[in-house]
Protein backbone atom coordinates (compact mmCIF):
# COMPACT_ATOMS: atom_id res chain seq x y z
CA UNK A 1 0.00 0.00 0.00
CA UNK A 2 1.65 3.39 -0.74
CA UNK A 3 0.89 6.25 1.08
CA UNK A 4 1.63 9.86 1.21
CA UNK A 5 4.03 11.48 -2.15
CA UNK A 6 7.39 13.91 -1.65
CA UNK A 7 5.46 17.46 -1.44
CA UNK A 8 6.71 20.12 -4.62
CA UNK A 9 4.89 22.97 -3.21
CA UNK A 10 2.57 23.07 -0.04
CA UNK A 11 0.60 25.86 1.24
CA UNK A 12 -3.15 25.80 2.58
CA UNK A 13 -5.22 27.96 4.56
CA UNK A 14 -7.93 27.09 7.12
CA UNK A 15 -11.30 29.11 8.26
CA UNK A 16 -10.37 32.33 9.61
CA UNK A 17 -10.97 36.07 9.33
CA UNK A 18 -9.12 39.23 7.71
CA UNK A 19 -8.53 42.07 9.37
CA UNK A 20 -11.47 43.39 8.04
CA UNK A 21 -13.54 41.08 9.59
CA UNK A 22 -14.63 39.20 6.28
CA UNK A 23 -14.98 34.89 7.06
CA UNK A 24 -12.68 33.09 4.71
CA UNK A 25 -13.06 29.69 4.09
CA UNK A 26 -10.91 26.89 4.03
CA UNK A 27 -8.57 26.21 1.02
CA UNK A 28 -5.93 23.68 0.76
CA UNK A 29 -3.96 23.06 -2.63
CA UNK A 30 -0.93 20.87 -2.84
CA UNK A 31 1.20 19.50 -5.81
CA UNK A 32 2.91 16.24 -4.99
CA UNK A 33 4.78 13.86 -7.11
CA UNK A 34 4.78 9.61 -7.73
CA UNK A 35 8.34 8.98 -8.39
CA UNK A 36 9.99 5.32 -8.74
CA UNK A 37 12.87 6.31 -6.77
CA UNK A 38 10.64 6.09 -3.82
CA UNK A 39 9.15 2.66 -4.81
CA UNK A 40 5.66 3.95 -6.24
CA UNK A 41 4.36 3.48 -9.36
CA UNK A 42 1.18 5.53 -11.27
CA UNK A 43 -0.39 1.89 -11.07
CA UNK A 44 -0.47 1.80 -7.84
CA UNK A 45 -1.48 5.67 -7.31
CA UNK A 46 -4.56 5.35 -9.34
CA UNK A 47 -6.13 1.74 -7.75
CA UNK A 48 -5.83 3.65 -4.10
CA UNK A 49 -7.17 6.79 -4.84
CA UNK A 50 -10.25 5.26 -7.33
CA UNK A 51 -10.67 2.29 -4.97
CA UNK A 52 -10.27 0.11 -7.69
CA UNK A 53 -8.15 -3.16 -8.93
CA UNK A 54 -5.64 -2.47 -11.58
CA UNK A 55 -2.96 -5.03 -12.59
CA UNK A 56 0.65 -3.28 -13.51
CA UNK A 57 1.62 -4.75 -16.79
CA UNK A 58 5.46 -4.27 -16.41
CA UNK A 59 5.79 -5.43 -12.72
CA UNK A 60 2.53 -8.43 -12.97
CA UNK A 61 2.12 -6.52 -9.23
CA UNK A 62 -2.01 -6.56 -8.97
CA UNK A 63 -2.72 -3.17 -6.66
CA UNK A 64 -6.54 -4.19 -5.47
CA UNK A 65 -8.20 -1.44 -3.56
CA UNK A 66 -11.88 -2.58 -3.96
CA UNK A 67 -12.38 -2.73 -0.30
CA UNK A 68 -11.47 1.14 0.25
CA UNK A 69 -14.16 3.42 1.76
CA UNK A 70 -15.00 6.89 0.99
CA UNK A 71 -14.47 7.57 -2.68
CA UNK A 72 -17.38 9.26 -3.63
CA UNK A 73 -16.60 9.62 -7.63
CA UNK A 74 -14.42 9.46 -10.20
CA UNK A 75 -13.77 10.76 -13.29
CA UNK A 76 -11.20 10.33 -16.16
CA UNK A 77 -10.60 13.78 -17.94
CA UNK A 78 -8.97 13.47 -20.97
CA UNK A 79 -7.42 15.73 -24.18
CA UNK A 80 -9.80 16.30 -27.03
CA UNK A 81 -7.31 14.56 -29.45
CA UNK A 82 -6.76 11.42 -26.86
CA UNK A 83 -6.49 7.64 -27.96
CA UNK A 84 -9.74 5.67 -27.71
CA UNK A 85 -7.82 3.35 -25.00
CA UNK A 86 -7.16 6.13 -22.97
CA UNK A 87 -10.58 6.06 -21.71
CA UNK A 88 -9.72 2.66 -19.75
CA UNK A 89 -7.73 3.46 -16.46
CA UNK A 90 -5.89 0.32 -16.34
CA UNK A 91 -4.61 0.90 -19.58
CA UNK A 92 -3.74 4.58 -19.43
CA UNK A 93 -1.78 4.08 -16.53
CA UNK A 94 0.45 1.08 -17.59
CA UNK A 95 0.69 3.22 -20.61
CA UNK A 96 1.88 5.96 -18.81
CA UNK A 97 4.11 3.76 -16.93
CA UNK A 98 5.88 2.15 -19.83
CA UNK A 99 6.45 5.56 -21.07
CA UNK A 100 8.82 5.82 -18.56
CA UNK A 101 12.27 4.12 -19.51
CA UNK A 102 14.84 5.32 -15.99
CA UNK A 103 14.22 3.80 -12.73
CA UNK A 104 14.06 6.40 -11.12
CA UNK A 105 11.54 8.50 -13.40
CA UNK A 106 8.86 10.60 -12.04
CA UNK A 107 5.68 8.21 -13.38
CA UNK A 108 2.55 10.27 -12.23
CA UNK A 109 1.91 13.84 -10.45
CA UNK A 110 -1.03 14.68 -8.16
CA UNK A 111 -2.89 17.49 -7.02
CA UNK A 112 -4.60 17.74 -4.21
CA UNK A 113 -7.74 20.01 -3.20
CA UNK A 114 -9.97 21.00 -0.64
CA UNK A 115 -13.56 20.88 -1.12
CA UNK A 116 -15.93 23.19 0.55
CA UNK A 117 -17.84 21.91 2.89
CA UNK A 118 -20.75 24.53 2.20
CA UNK A 119 -21.16 22.93 -1.30
CA UNK A 120 -23.54 19.75 -1.81
CA UNK A 121 -21.48 16.32 -3.27
CA UNK A 122 -22.60 17.64 -6.83
CA UNK A 123 -21.63 20.35 -6.37
CA UNK A 124 -18.18 19.50 -5.01
CA UNK A 125 -17.89 16.68 -7.78
CA UNK A 126 -18.69 19.47 -10.48
CA UNK A 127 -15.73 21.31 -9.27
CA UNK A 128 -13.13 19.21 -8.61
CA UNK A 129 -14.18 17.96 -12.55
CA UNK A 130 -13.88 21.68 -13.62
CA UNK A 131 -10.89 22.52 -12.12
CA UNK A 132 -9.03 19.45 -13.84
CA UNK A 133 -10.46 20.31 -17.05
CA UNK A 134 -8.27 23.49 -16.97
CA UNK A 135 -4.99 21.55 -15.80
CA UNK A 136 -6.03 19.14 -19.53
CA UNK A 137 -6.37 21.73 -21.11
CA UNK A 138 -2.83 23.83 -20.61
CA UNK A 139 -0.99 21.35 -20.27
CA UNK A 140 -2.51 18.50 -22.62
CA UNK A 141 -1.45 15.80 -19.95
CA UNK A 142 -4.50 13.39 -18.41
CA UNK A 143 -6.38 13.60 -15.26
CA UNK A 144 -7.51 11.00 -12.98
CA UNK A 145 -10.12 12.79 -10.73
CA UNK A 146 -10.93 10.92 -7.68
CA UNK A 147 -13.27 12.76 -4.80
CA UNK A 148 -13.14 11.47 -1.41
CA UNK A 149 -14.93 12.24 1.60
CA UNK A 150 -13.80 12.83 5.49
CA UNK A 151 -12.53 10.20 7.12
CA UNK A 152 -14.98 8.24 9.73
CA UNK A 153 -12.10 9.51 12.87
CA UNK A 154 -11.20 13.16 11.08
CA UNK A 155 -12.30 16.40 10.50
CA UNK A 156 -15.90 15.99 9.09
CA UNK A 157 -14.82 18.97 7.14
CA UNK A 158 -12.22 17.46 4.83
CA UNK A 159 -13.78 16.65 1.24
CA UNK A 160 -11.09 16.61 -0.99
CA UNK A 161 -9.98 15.62 -4.66
CA UNK A 162 -6.97 13.67 -5.49
CA UNK A 163 -6.57 14.91 -9.49
CA UNK A 164 -3.74 12.19 -10.69
CA UNK A 165 -1.73 13.46 -13.93
CA UNK A 166 0.11 12.28 -16.20
CA UNK A 167 3.45 13.81 -16.60
CA UNK A 168 3.52 13.76 -20.52
CA UNK A 169 1.47 15.33 -23.03
CA UNK A 170 -1.38 12.86 -24.35
CA UNK A 171 -1.38 13.24 -28.00
CA UNK A 172 -3.59 11.19 -30.79
CA UNK A 173 -0.63 8.34 -30.99
CA UNK A 174 0.00 8.08 -27.26
CA UNK A 175 1.91 10.00 -24.12
CA UNK A 176 4.55 12.46 -26.07
CA UNK A 177 6.81 14.99 -24.04
CA UNK A 178 6.79 15.31 -20.80
CA UNK A 179 5.29 18.52 -19.00
CA UNK A 180 7.96 20.26 -17.70
CA UNK A 181 6.51 23.49 -16.42
CA UNK A 182 4.84 22.31 -13.28
CA UNK A 183 8.47 21.06 -12.64
CA UNK A 184 10.22 23.91 -12.10
CA UNK A 185 8.86 26.11 -9.36
CA UNK A 186 10.20 29.22 -11.54
CA UNK A 187 7.84 28.89 -13.69
CA UNK A 188 5.30 29.95 -11.42
CA UNK A 189 2.80 27.55 -12.50
CA UNK A 190 1.83 26.17 -9.42
CA UNK A 191 1.27 30.03 -8.38
CA UNK A 192 -0.96 30.15 -11.19
CA UNK A 193 -2.86 27.25 -10.39
CA UNK A 194 -2.89 28.09 -6.71
CA UNK A 195 -4.86 31.38 -7.58
CA UNK A 196 -6.94 29.87 -10.27
CA UNK A 197 -8.44 27.03 -7.83
CA UNK A 198 -9.26 29.97 -5.39
CA UNK A 199 -10.83 31.57 -8.15
CA UNK A 200 -13.12 29.24 -9.53
CA UNK A 201 -13.54 28.14 -5.95
CA UNK A 202 -14.85 31.29 -4.84
CA UNK A 203 -17.40 31.44 -8.26
CA UNK A 204 -19.39 28.20 -6.34
CA UNK A 205 -19.49 29.57 -3.21
CA UNK A 206 -20.82 32.48 -4.59
CA UNK A 207 -23.36 31.29 -6.64
CA UNK A 208 -24.19 28.88 -3.86
CA UNK A 209 -25.15 31.84 -1.51
CA UNK A 210 -22.25 31.48 0.62
CA UNK A 211 -20.66 34.43 1.91
CA UNK A 212 -17.52 32.57 3.25
CA UNK A 213 -14.80 32.66 0.44
CA UNK A 214 -11.09 31.04 -0.18
CA UNK A 215 -8.62 33.16 -0.31
CA UNK A 216 -4.77 31.22 -1.68
CA UNK A 217 -2.28 33.74 -0.16
CA UNK A 218 -0.29 33.15 2.89
CA UNK A 219 -0.88 34.84 6.43
CA UNK A 220 1.74 37.40 5.78
CA UNK A 221 0.42 38.15 2.36
CA UNK A 222 -2.80 38.71 4.11
CA UNK A 223 -2.10 40.59 6.89
CA UNK A 224 -2.57 37.88 9.73
CA UNK A 225 -0.37 37.95 12.18
CA UNK A 226 -1.34 34.13 13.48
CA UNK A 227 0.82 31.59 13.09
CA UNK A 228 -0.29 29.44 10.37
CA UNK A 229 -2.01 25.87 10.79
CA UNK A 230 0.32 22.99 10.00
CA UNK A 231 -0.93 19.70 7.87
CA UNK A 232 0.71 16.97 9.80
CA UNK A 233 -0.16 13.72 7.52
CA UNK A 234 -2.22 10.98 7.93
CA UNK A 235 0.15 8.96 9.92
CA UNK A 236 0.56 11.38 12.71
CA UNK A 237 -3.11 11.79 13.09
CA UNK A 238 -4.12 8.37 12.94
CA UNK A 239 -1.14 8.07 16.02
CA UNK A 240 -2.57 10.74 18.16
CA UNK A 241 -6.24 9.34 17.81
CA UNK A 242 -5.28 5.96 18.61
CA UNK A 243 -2.79 7.67 21.78
CA UNK A 244 -4.87 10.60 22.49
CA UNK A 245 -1.25 11.99 22.89
CA UNK A 246 0.74 14.00 20.92
CA UNK A 247 2.57 13.21 17.40
CA UNK A 248 6.36 13.68 17.02
CA UNK A 249 5.34 15.73 13.88
CA UNK A 250 3.18 17.63 16.36
CA UNK A 251 5.66 18.70 18.84
CA UNK A 252 8.18 19.36 16.87
CA UNK A 253 6.64 21.53 15.12
CA UNK A 254 5.50 23.63 18.31
CA UNK A 255 9.44 23.53 18.83
CA UNK A 256 9.87 25.35 15.90
CA UNK A 257 6.72 27.63 16.60
CA UNK A 258 8.58 28.32 19.81
CA UNK A 259 11.78 28.96 18.17
CA UNK A 260 10.16 31.35 15.53
CA UNK A 261 8.32 33.44 18.11
CA UNK A 262 11.32 33.88 20.06
CA UNK A 263 13.74 35.02 16.79
CA UNK A 264 11.01 37.35 15.83
CA UNK A 265 11.13 38.93 19.66
CA UNK A 266 14.43 38.69 19.10
CA UNK A 267 14.49 40.71 15.38
CA UNK A 268 11.88 42.80 16.99
CA UNK A 269 13.79 44.05 19.87
CA UNK A 270 17.40 44.66 17.69
CA UNK A 271 14.80 46.65 14.90
CA UNK A 272 13.91 48.41 17.81
CA UNK A 273 17.62 49.03 19.08
CA UNK A 274 18.67 49.96 15.64
CA UNK A 275 15.78 52.45 15.54
CA UNK A 276 16.61 54.41 18.69
CA UNK A 277 20.40 54.42 18.04
CA UNK A 278 19.71 55.96 14.38
CA UNK A 279 17.11 58.20 15.92
CA UNK A 280 19.38 59.45 18.91
CA UNK A 281 22.44 59.73 16.27
CA UNK A 282 20.60 61.87 14.33
CA UNK A 283 19.76 64.13 17.26
CA UNK A 284 23.65 64.12 18.06
CA UNK A 285 24.26 65.45 14.72
CA UNK A 286 21.37 67.61 14.58
CA UNK A 287 22.93 69.44 18.05
CA UNK A 288 26.51 68.93 16.60
CA UNK A 289 25.86 71.25 13.66
CA UNK A 290 23.48 73.58 16.10
CA UNK A 291 26.65 73.95 18.05
CA UNK A 292 28.88 74.16 15.08
CA UNK A 293 26.38 76.86 13.37
CA UNK A 294 26.33 78.87 17.16
CA UNK A 295 29.93 78.82 17.53
CA UNK A 296 30.36 80.36 14.18
CA UNK A 297 27.91 83.06 14.86
CA UNK A 298 29.70 84.11 18.02
CA UNK A 299 33.18 84.33 16.10
CA UNK A 300 31.58 86.18 13.41
CA UNK A 301 30.37 88.92 15.85
CA UNK A 302 33.36 88.89 17.69
CA UNK A 303 35.51 89.95 14.28
CA UNK A 304 32.95 92.54 13.85
CA UNK A 305 32.97 93.97 16.93
CA UNK A 306 36.87 94.01 17.09
CA UNK A 307 36.41 95.37 13.96
CA UNK A 308 34.02 98.41 14.68
CA UNK A 309 36.76 98.97 18.14
CA UNK A 310 39.73 99.73 15.83
CA UNK A 311 38.03 101.57 13.20
CA UNK A 312 36.47 103.46 16.42
CA UNK A 313 40.24 104.17 18.19
CA UNK A 314 42.06 104.88 15.27
CA UNK A 315 39.25 107.79 14.86
CA UNK A 316 39.59 108.54 18.20
CA UNK A 317 43.58 108.77 17.86
CA UNK A 318 45.76 112.51 18.44
CA UNK A 319 47.25 112.19 15.16
CA UNK A 320 43.42 111.22 13.59
CA UNK A 321 43.71 108.49 10.62
CA UNK A 322 46.28 107.87 8.48
CA UNK A 323 47.11 109.66 5.12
Amino acid sequence: MQTGLRPVCVRSATQTATPGGISIAIFHLSVKVVSRSTGRSATAAAAYRCGIAITDSRTGLLFDYRRKKGVVHTELVLPANAPFWAADRERLWNEAERAEHRRNSTVAREFVIALPEELSVDKRCALAVEFANELVKRHGCAADVAIHSPGRHGDQRNHHAHILLSTRRLMADGFSEKTRELDDQKSGEVLRWRERYASIQNNYLKVNGGVKLVDHRSHRDRGITDVPGKHFGHSAMAYERRTLQSSRRRMTYQEEVVVQLERAKLIGAWSRLEKDLHESLVDLRCDLVAALNAREEVLRRQCVSDEQENVEGEANSPSGPPA
